[in-house]
């Protein structure tokens, strides 16, 4: 599901300059997963009320693609969820670098990611960073890269809502992001991921990678700021076009997840890294 909301025509803008120059809809909402045929119409009724009634407002477009998979799923397991103990948007922005730093991208590569997340025009999908020289290599850099085909079985969901009531942060919104990031992390060519919510009223985003696990960065931005985006960090000689259909194209369903540690400070989630 994709929802949008049509730009309003800028100031000075002509209907010419509009045909050659069209202004991007904004980002309402999206959601996706992977399931039964009978499970098909409540879903879409529940996207489409969460659609309608999203912080980021209304939508005058929703968008519900249904698609058939005729590729075999691979089968994964969900990253460790972790909290990051943190008190300011000043001391996130240092946690994520450190995290990153950690996972092996330069300081390059966060420079320019960090100038990416902080532009006023959020991204549709993500953008794709080469870990060391920092060059932003997605072929479409209005549209990004859009991680897709994931979902989680029935019996892991309910053993992550489990672990996650445990730590009272089972919410749709650590679900789902945490279900992308463990696709996004189970690709070979990526080392690392970091997001920011684009929800006004979300103020937590997270660093992800197969060796540090789904870390969540409370205060990553300020209530009521609208910026957000997702970069992958991938490898300088990766299979670019690889990494594109295996983020876009190949299914992926989480069969079984791992221990959540709960909330742990910096110094311990680095030092269990390098373990």
């Amino acid at each position: 599901m994709r929802a949008s909301k049509r730009a309003a025509k800028r100031r000075g803008q002509t209907i010419a300059t509009l045909k050659t120059k069209p202004i991007p809809d904004t980002h309402i909402s999206g959601a996706e997963g992977i399931c039964q045929r009978k499970e098909i119409q409540p879903i879409v009724q529940e996207y489409i009320d969460r659609a309608v009634a999203h912080p980021r407002g209304k939508p005058d477009s929703i968008v519900i693609t249904i698609e058939e998979l005729k590729k075999p799923l691979r089968s994964i397991s969900a990253l460790p969820v972790m909290t990051v103990k943190c008190g300011s948007s000043s001391r996130a922005e240092a946690i994520t670098g450190i995290l990153l730093r950690s996972s092996g991208v330069s300081m390059k590569a966060i420079t320019s990611a960090l100038s990416i997340l902080q532009n006023r025009e959020s991204m549709r999908g993500a953008s794709l960073v080469l870990a060391s020289s920092g060059q932003r290599v997605e072929p479409d850099m209005l549209r990004g890269v859009r991680a897709s085909r994931f979902g989680i079985a029935g019996s892991a969901e309910k053993a992550l809502t489990a672990e996650l009531n445990m730590l009272g942060i089972n919410t749709q919104t650590v679900r789902e992001a945490l279900v992308l990031a463990s696709k996004v992390a189970s690709c070979r060519d990526v080392m690392a991921e970091v997001c920011i919510s684009d929800d006004p009223d979300y103020t937590t985003g997270y660093v992800a990678s197969e060796g540090l696990g789904y870390i969540r960065i409370p205060h990553i931005k300020k209530k009521r700021d609208r910026r957000g985006g997702r970069i992958f960090f991938i490898r300088e000689a990766a299979d670019i076009p690889g990494v594109i259909a295996y983020l876009e194209k190949t299914p992926v369903i989480i069969q079984s997840i791992k221990p959540c540690p709960g909330e742990k400070n910096l110094d311990e989630i680095i030092d269990c890294h390098h373990q």
